[in-house]
This record gives C-alpha cells, structure tokens and sequence, in this order.
C-alpha cells in the first residue's frame, strides 16, 4: 500500500512539473497556452453545467425540450357566422409562419440586434469580445444574439430552471444564468433552422402592452398584420424591444419615436432601407424620421374584449363540464388542454348578428324602464321593506363587500372612523351611463347608492330544435356588473305557470276544461310551522267565473293557477318542470305555481323550448 501511495505521489510531481513547464519560454508561447487553456476551461464548464455537474449548477433544457419548446399561445372563440368574437389567453400570444412576416422588420430585427446572426452558431463572439472592449472603456452593451434572446424567452433559463448550489454564490449565479443561455442558443442552431429561429422569436417576444409575439403586437400598436408593416412601423416595435415602457409609442411616445429614428438611421448606415427598390437617400430617410408617431388608439387587449362578454364568460365552466363528461373526443378530466395557454379554436352557436340586435334591444327597452323608474321614485331611496321603510345600514352592508372596504378594514385595523372617512371622501370615479361611462367626483359610498339604483336584465336566445345558443346578454353592462344575470337564481314569477298547465295536459285536461276564479287559501309551511297562504291576482280582484284553462293561462290568473297546481299535485308540477328543462331544485309549495322558487333564466328559456320541440328536452 505504502508503494502505491509513493508511485502516485511521485506521478503527481512529475505531472505538476510537466504542467508548469507549459507556462514557461517565450511569450508567444505562454500566451499560446494560456489561449488554449482559456478555450478548455470554458468547454469544460459548458458541459460541466449542461451535465448539471455534481448538481452544482441546476437542471437545463435537453435536445427534447427544445426540440418541442412549449409557449403559451391565445386561444380564439369563434361564432356560428365564423366571426372571431374573443380571446382566451395569459399571455395574449397568436403564432405566424415565416412567410406571414414582412422582410422589413426581419431585416431590421437582424441590424439593430444581431448584425451577425446568418453567420455565428449561437454566439458571436465578435460582438463578446467588442462587448468586453467597450465594458472596459466604460461603455456598457450587451453582446446577446437574437438566438440567445430566444433561449431566455423559451426556457427561462433565469427563472424556470435553478442555478444549482453555485447560484446562490453572489456573482456565480450570473455566470451559471449566461453559461446555460449559451448552451441552449447553440442547441437551437443545432436543431432548427435561421428562418425557423427568427419565426419562434417573433413568435414569443414581448412586445409590451401585453402584446406577446409580432401578430398581436401589429393589431395592438398599428392595427395592422406582419406582412403589411412599414419601415416606420418595423423600426418602432424593434426599437421597444430594448425595454417595453420606456419606448412604448402609447405610453412614451417622444421616448419611441427617438428610438425609432435610431432604428431606422441604423437601417440606412447599413443599406437595408429601400424605396421603391432603391436605396433610399439621406432626405428619404430624414422624412421617414419626420413622421410623427401614429398607433392604434384601442385600449390594451384584454380576455373580456369582444362580443359577448357574457357568453364568453361562461365558456370555461361549460369546457369544463364537457371534458368531465368526455364528450369531447380524445379529452377527458385528466387532459383537459388549458383554455389560456394552449391555442385552442373554440366554435361556439353563437350568431354575431342576433347578438347585436338582443345588445341593441336590452339597453333600448332597459333605458326606458330606468326612466319609469326614475319617475316614480324620484329622490326615495328604493331600498325599502314590504312596508315602505328604508331598510336600516343597506348601503354600509354592500360597502362592506367592496375591495375598497377591505383594503381600508386591513390599513386601519379596529379604526371604523377612519374607514368611514375614506369611504366618504369624494375623489374622481368612472361610472356607468346610458350616455357612455361618465367621470364624476363622488364618495365609494356615493357611487354605491348611484350604482344600486339601475335596473337590470338577462336575455338569452335558443334555437328550439337544436337547443344552440344564439344570443347571450348578461346585463347592460359588462365593465360595470359582470354578474351574469342569465344563469343568476331569480324568482320566475308567472312565467312558471307554463309548467302548471303541462301538467295539467299530461293529465288529461283541456284547453276548454274550466276552474273558477276565486278567494281561496291554501295549506303552507313558514320555518316549519304550518300555517294557511292566501293567493292574490294583481289587479287584486277575484271574477268569481268559471274560466276555460285557455283563457286562464292567456290571463296569467294566479288564482287558476294556483288551484290548479293544487289539485294536479304541486310534486308532478315540479316533476314535470323538472322534465322540460328545469335543473334547479323546487320547493314544494302551494306558491310554486307562481313562480316562488329560484331558477335561472337559461334553464326557464330551456324549457319553453321544450314545448316549442314536441316535448323533447335537451340541454342548451
């Protein structure tokens, strides 16, 4: 053993006497060796962090990860009129191909970003070295190829993936981060091609304004497609890329314009602006840099943009339902695809014409009946009780369902005077009017009292025989209330009564059977005690005739009504209601038949088509 431990120590000597011969003669030689081992040591690290080394610097994306790179793309909704009516999306993303991108802004990509990037793997270590010369001298630049903007944006390789232990060394971390970009840009050279790099990265960059890849970035900015870009539009969103606020065109427009202006002279300086193809002259270019900046006045995109906001709304939870019943072919609970993330085409009933006019029709009948109601309350408070009283702390109980009450509840803890007096103080508020929003200065607890004062409305069209949706108006105003009134649990009143007078046909009654119409009480319940129930007809008179079912029902008489449901059996009225459509649960009461227990509007609508379909239910 003692041997053994003599001839390696010796072997080491000898070896360490070898390798410090190498670093001695000649300059030229040293600095030759000091070259190599510069390139080694660099190779060695490479493939020391690609391997994840001893777990010393974290995992990193293998050929299969960015051979199949995953990026989240919007998903599209269509109409049955093949409109697209909204987007699902976390990151408002919509991939085109590379022929669907204009030349012009490929070019100016490459000038102002990689002027190399047709002739390096991945790095250009050109433009590192160049890097480090100017970092030395002061002037700071980054030295990144478009490839390797492309790894950070696929993979993350600062976020998605950990450092390892190295990375939490301060100064390590930065090199571990760099290190991996290298790996996975020349990986990307590897595998795909220029033209399919340059399309993954317009694809997946970010714009700013939520605007994830050129295609959204166009409809945003200029409402425009890739194809159809200017030079001065091109020059704007690759000046913005150096940083998505300061060169935003909506939101620092003096800022993007001179940044554009840059772009554009660095086209010119290297030949690549052409008009009317020709180079274009130093005046041709001072007038492309004296057009004022011009962009799309839309608002920021959001989820809730579009027709039907409503409708849109409820797409996720009815996908949902459809993938728990496996009614979607390939897909079921356990792979369900993500509605915001996987790109999806959605076709939907939905008619984009019969939406416009029930839009239309709901804010037309809804304004009239706001004014009626204005007319009779005039300067009352409506929140009042069956006896006319206002109902005591009403607008203070729905201040306290407000973010505004929460956020104040946790700023000043056990302090009520405090929280009253922010929710009291008047500051500017945009609020809801049939005239477009209005800005006005008043307190939360005023606009609460202004808010509770609208009427509100659901409507909903369905094709009877195909049971397919083709209107969906949730409310008047989707900004304003987002609660949906058409699946919201309301009361039916007399439209009930449909069900009362199908179960009287099921059991064998006529259109000319007659009952009569009259004062009458009933048996009923009230929190478990039995007690008598009176029904009442709203002119609050009783004929005392007999009348035909036909005329009873055409009448809305709730006195019939009530004593018909009675004697068919107030359980097979709520049975059959159940048959046609009606999903929700029915208390079984007397005032059942007209109407006193919540159902919503999609499922009542549901069951008149039942009627209009020969009696056939099927679920919308």
């Amino acid at each position: 053993m003692s041997r053994i431990l003599q001839k390696t120590s010796h072997w080491l000597k000898k070896a360490g006497r070898g390798f410090t011969n190498l670093y001695r003669g000649p300059w030229y030689k040293k600095t030759v060796v000091w070259i190599i081992t510069c390139v080694l040591s660099v190779i060695l690290l490479l493939i020391a962090v690609d391997l994840n080394f001893l777990y010393l610097f974290g995992k990193s994306p293998g050929f299969k990860d960015i051979e199949h790179p995953v990026t989240s793309e919007a998903s599209e909704i269509y109409s049955a009129d093949s409109v697209l009516i909204g987007r699902f999306f976390s990151e408002n993303r919509t991939p085109v191909e590379y022929e669907d991108i204009s030349p012009i802004i490929i070019q100016t990509l490459i000038d102002t970003e990689d002027e190399r990037f047709y002739r390096h793997h991945g790095i250009d270590f050109q433009g590192l070295f160049a890097a480090i010369k100017d970092i030395a001298s002061g002037r700071a630049r980054g030295a990144s190829t478009i490839t390797q903007q492309l790894a950070k944006n696929l993979f993350r390789v600062r976020t998605q993936y950990s450092t390892g232990l190295l990375g939490k060394i301060p100064g390590v971390k930065i090199l571990v981060m760099k290190a991996k970009e290298w790996i996975v840009a020349v990986k990307l050279e590897m595998i795909f091609s220029k033209e399919e790099i340059l399309t993954m990265y317009f694809n997946t960059v970010d714009f700013g304004s939520n605007s994830f890849g050129i295609k959204t970035a166009c409809r945003t900015y200029f409402n425009t497609t890739p194809d159809q870009l200017t030079y001065e539009q091109a020059a704007t969103l690759v000046g913005l890329l150096k940083a998505t606020s300061s060169y935003n065109p909506k939101l620092n427009p003096k800022n993007s314009t001179k940044r554009r202006n840059v772009v554009l002279t660095n086209l010119y300086d290297h030949g690549h602006l052409v008009i009317h193809g020709h180079k274009a002259t130093r005046a041709q270019l001072d007038s492309l840099m004296a057009l004022p900046m011009i962009v799309n006045p839309r608002k920021e995109e959001s989820s809730y943009d579009g027709i039907a906001p409503y409708f849109r709304a409820v797409l996720p939870e009815y996908i949902d339902m459809l993938c728990e019943k496996g009614a979607i072919a390939g897909v079921d609970e356990e792979n369900k695809p993500d509605l915001y993330a996987d790109g999806l085409k959605i076709y939907t009933t939905l008619d984009t014409r019969m939406q416009k006019y029930a839009e239309e029709a709901a804010i037309q009948q809804m304004e009239v009946l706001q004014q009626r109601f204005k007319q009779h309350w005039g300067n009352t408070n409506p929140w009042q009780d069956e006896r006319h009283q206002e109902i005591p702390n009403f607008i203070e109980d729905l201040a306290k369902k407000t973010t505004a009450y929460k956020y104040l509840e946790t700023r000043f803890p056990d302090q009520p005077d405090s929280i009253t007096y922010y929710l009291n103080l008047p500051h500017k508020v945009k609020v809801f009017s049939y005239d477009g929003l209005k800005e006005e200065e008043m307190s939360t607890m005023d606009s609460i009292r202004y808010m509770v004062k609208f009427l509100h409305c659901g409507f909903v069209a369905i094709e009877p025989d195909s049971r397919h949706v083709k209107a969906w108006v949730g409310d008047i105003d989707f900004g304003s209330w987002k609660y949906d009134k058409v699946t919201a649990m309301r009361q039916p009143g007399s439209t009930f009564k449909l069900f009362v007078y199908a179960e009287a046909m099921n059991q064998g009654l006529t259109p000319c059977d007659t009952r009569i119409d009259e004062w009458q009480q009933y048996p009923d319940t009230v929190d478990g005690k039995p007690t008598k129930w009176t029904p009442h007809n709203a002119n609050g008179t009783f004929s005392g005739a007999a009348m035909p079912l036909k005329s009873a029902f055409a009448q809305s008489i709730n006195s019939v009504a009530v004593k018909l449901g009675y004697e068919l059996g107030i359980h097979n009225v709520a049975q059959t209601a159940h048959a046609m459509g009606i999903e929700s649960p029915l208390h079984e009461t007397p005032s059942l038949s007209l109407g006193s227990s919540d159902v919503n509007l999609l499922e009542l609508v549901n069951g008149y088509c039942t009627v209009i379909d020969d009696g056939k239910m099927n679920p919308p």
